[in-house]
């Protein structure tokens, strides 16, 4: 009997040593998904902005540029992703740098500008998601 629950307490623990090692090898740096986050969180303050047609240009201006800013995390972020999720990266972040550039003053501008951004996004998420 003591040889069967020794034998059992060995399954046991080298179950959950093996469930352990395996989660901790599953782990990644938050980092990808912190980029992710952080340009979905601007990228909603805008379209509410451009949504409720209150467009304020320091707070339109500041949160394009927080969002441009995240995304030049996105290389360094991702390192080793397949070369066309780096043109697409490339690809927003133009797409950014134009959007700040317009420097838009008004909702109409701002949405205008935004498409860009938002086609951008939407390209890289229905082929890399």
């Amino acid at each position: 009997m003591r040889s069967a629950l020794l034998i059992a307490l060995g399954l046991t623990i080298g179950i959950l040593g093996t469930a352990f090692a395996i989660s901790a090898l599953h782990q990644r740096t938050p980092l990808p998904k912190a980029v992710m986050t952080v340009m979905a969180y601007h990228m909603s303050q805008l379209e509410h902005s451009v949504k409720t047609q209150q467009c304020d240009a320091t707070a339109t201006r500041a949160n394009l540029e927080r969002l441009q800013s995240a995304a030049l995390d996105i290389p360094g972020a991702f390192k080793g992703a397949e070369d066309p999720f780096m043109k697409s990266s490339d690809k927003l972040q133009g797409a950014l740098r134009d959007a700040v550039a317009a420097a838009p003053g008004t909702c109409a501008v701002l949405a205008t500008a935004l498409q860009p951004v938002d086609n951008a996004c939407d390209d890289c998420h229905k082929r890399f998601r």
